[in-house]
């Protein structure tokens, strides 16, 4: 331990400048945690992490999380610094349009950027969801003389990480892991934005961490103490059955002439601040994005350290290769992304004769069909496994062998109810870069998740939200259950596919594209009621994300639906015909993005022009106009009562879409020529 001396002082104080430079350049940022953060996160990076600049993507890599994103000139500057891809121009145009230094850490911007933070809280999460993929990752690819995956996930965090509730519900599941590959170092310098926390934060917040389960130290002079730091980190690493949380007590802004105070937040230093403290630190003030060489040396050694490293890591990996043949196919296949050839031949399929199922549970019927044949695939429920159908017959839960009631071998995660620290923890997950993680919560409480759904968008992970109970068809629990806005909410959202299926078919298609989909997330939102098995569904016609399920020449209308509703429409065709002497036609569309990707030839095929479209969603009717001319949905909230009745006192019943059919061909009867709504001048999609 210890043996700092100048060299680190100076390696120190070239990050805080950096900081103070970029932000000044660019007129915006945040310059005082980085100031305040300096001195650990030189300790950390230089003393402990393993990292290969020349690859970021080193599956056994330390993973390191800035939580507090909007102190990114931190990790920017220690990117640049160690030789990561982030050139002195790229600090120089830190938030700078097309930038790859952007105002809030990107992970699919930025070479050794591991997860899009921003969002307090949301970066603390995705770190206990990279360790958990690290400890299931270890459990089952780890042999004895293998120990190819023992990284640990570093985090920073501060006091506004602390506040958020997202946190809270993610150290929580971490404690009852006892992710002890987990180290998270408390930024504690007493500001948040609106000043000192005491307005607001006066809690203990290592007394929660110990009511977690966490293993907790507090190192008090986080400006200067670099021996302490260094020791608390190691015995963090030494604790190997609790997460760790370090409490660091620093000053925001060090070395400014408002160190300490708000006023270093989120603004940038003035230039006699910035004249004064260069002066202080040994730098000519004249100068600016100055890196001494020897800061270089120090730092690139410890880069080329990583990058030996990794290559006795790939020479395990080749020796394991002849030991453990098929573990490591099946590893290196995982770390493309790939998954195994001909794994959709076991999505179930379905026939017109076959019985009536609800959706959820024909999902429960693709996960165990594919769940063999797709070793990457880990599921799990926010409390509701019973509702959601999550869990396969065999499945073994993900926990803490000392409990007895699992392993880390385990691909079934008991997330508690906690649905925005799951979404959350399974972007981590799906970062890590070996697992594929779907979880269930109700439609409605995805909602509650919102923040890290955006996120799982934004960042391009691959995960899959299983939201079950879909709509006014739950029937008893009522309003307070029933999703009418969450649809359009998440169909807004882009880079995001939300699956609505009507049928099985529809079901084994949704899973198709959410697991082939590589950089794209997904929602399956699925009924809680019986569907039947429709006449013109097929795997291949879904994955079109729409295709007409009945078609008629003469059709003078048609309908275009998703989920429970588009069975209902087809009895309303038939009633349409009987009783209005009207010919109708129906359109499926389970999902909106992977429609509104196909050719505009295509999608006129299921939409076209000549007759009026009719929407019919149990939903909000907002949105709708991209696909018809008129909409029948729900912009109320729903109701209390069995499913058939709540359906019956809206009018989602054959009778009531029938008769707002013919009001929209009645409407429609005089207007030539009737374009479809998919024939516009141009539709963005950028």
């Amino acid at each position: 331990m210890g043996n700092y001396g100048e060299l680190d002082e100076l390696a120190i104080n070239t990050i805080r400048l950096l900081a103070v430079d970029a932000t000044f350049h660019a007129n915006s940022g945040h310059p005082g945690a980085p100031m305040g953060m300096a001195p650990v996160a030189h300790v950390l990076f230089n003393k402990f992490m393993s990292f290969n600049p020349k690859n970021p993507k080193w599956p056994n890599r330390d993973r390191f999380v800035l939580s507090n994103g909007h102190g990114c000139m931190l990790q920017y500057a220690l990117l640049h610094l160690f030789g990561y891809a982030l050139s002195m121009d790229d600090l120089k145009h830190f938030r700078h349009v097309d930038s790859i230094t952007p105002g809030h850490p990107e992970s699919h911007d930025t070479p050794g950027i591991e997860v899009t933070t921003g969002p307090l809280g949301q970066g603390f999460s995705n770190a206990v969801g990279l360790a958990i993929a690290q400890a299931h990752t270890g459990g089952v690819f780890n042999k004895p003389g293998f120990d190819l995956f023992n990284n640990h996930t570093y985090v920073f965090f501060g006091d506004g990480c602390a506040m958020e509730g997202i946190a809270s519900e993610a150290a929580s599941l971490a404690g009852h892991l006892q992710l002890g590959n987990l180290i998270c170092i408390y930024d504690d310098n007493h500001i948040s934005i609106d000043g000192d926390t005491k307005v607001s934060f006066t809690e203990d917040v290592t007394k929660r961490f110990e009511a977690y389960g966490w293993h907790t130290q507090w190192v008090q002079h986080g400006d200067n103490d670099y021996d302490a730091i260094e020791q608390a980190i190691q015995k963090a690493k030494d604790v190997t059955d609790k997460p760790s949380m370090i409490k660091l007590t620093t000053t925001i802004g060090f070395g400014s002439l408002h160190q300490g105070t708000g006023a270093v937040h989120g603004s940038a230093l003035k230039k006699d601040d910035i004249v004064q403290v260069k002066k202080k630190f040994g730098f000519d003030p004249e100068k600016s994005f100055v890196v001494p060489q020897p800061v270089y040396d120090m730092y690139h050694k410890h880069a080329a350290d990583g990058a030996a490293k990794e290559q006795e890591w790939n020479s395990l990996l080749e020796k394991y290769s002849s030991e453990h043949k098929e573990l490591a196919e099946q590893l290196k296949r995982r770390l493309t992304g790939d998954l195994p050839k001909g794994w959709q031949e076991k999505l179930p399929t379905y026939k017109p004769t076959d019985p009536a199922i609800a959706s959820r549970k024909l999902s429960e019927s693709v996960l165990e069909a594919i769940h063999e044949v797709v070793p990457e695939l880990l599921s799990g429920s926010a409390d509701l496994t019973g509702s959601n159908n999550t869990r396969w017959k065999n499945a073994v839960d993900f926990q803490p062998p000392s409990l007895g009631i699992g392993d880390w071998t385990g691909r079934y995660l008991r997330y508690g109810v906690r649905e925005h620290g799951m979404a959350a923890i399974m972007n981590g997950m799906s970062a890590y870069g070996t697992i594929i993680p779907a979880s269930g919560t109700f439609l409605n409480f995805v909602s509650y998740a919102a923040g890290a759904v955006r996120l799982s968008s934004l960042s391009h992970q691959r995960v899959i939200y299983i939201a079950t109970h879909d709509s006014i068809g739950l029937g008893e629990d009522g309003p307070t259950h029933q999703p009418i806005e969450t649809l359009a909410h998440f169909r807004a959202l882009p880079n995001m596919m939300v699956w609505r299926p009507a049928d099985g078919n529809e079901t084994s298609a949704a899973y198709y594209m959410a697991l082939t989909s590589k950089e794209t997330p997904s929602i399956l939102a699925l009924t809680r009621q019986n569907l039947p098995q429709l006449e013109a569904s097929s795997i291949e016609g879904a994955i079109k994300g729409g295709y007409t399920a009945l078609e008629d020449k003469n059709a003078q209308i048609t309908l275009v639906s998703t989920g429970s509703e588009v069975s209902i429409c087809l009895e309303a065709v038939k009633y349409l015909k009987d009783n209005n002497n009207i010919v109708a036609r129906v359109a499926s569309l389970p999902c909106w993005e992977v429609f509104d990707a196909q050719s505009k030839e295509y999608r006129l095929s299921v939409i076209p022009d000549g007759i009026p479209s009719m929407s019919v969603e149990v939903m909000t009717t907002l949105g709708w106009e991209k696909y018809s001319h008129d909409q029948f949905g729900l912009n109320r909230f729903g109701a209390s009562g069995a499913y058939k009745d709540v359906y019956k006192k809206f009018e989602f019943t054959p009778e009531g879409i029938a008769k707002r059919a013919v009001a929209t061909v009645d409407f429609w009867k005089d207007v030539k020529p009737i374009r479809s709504p998919i024939n516009r001048a141009f539709t963005q999609l950028i």
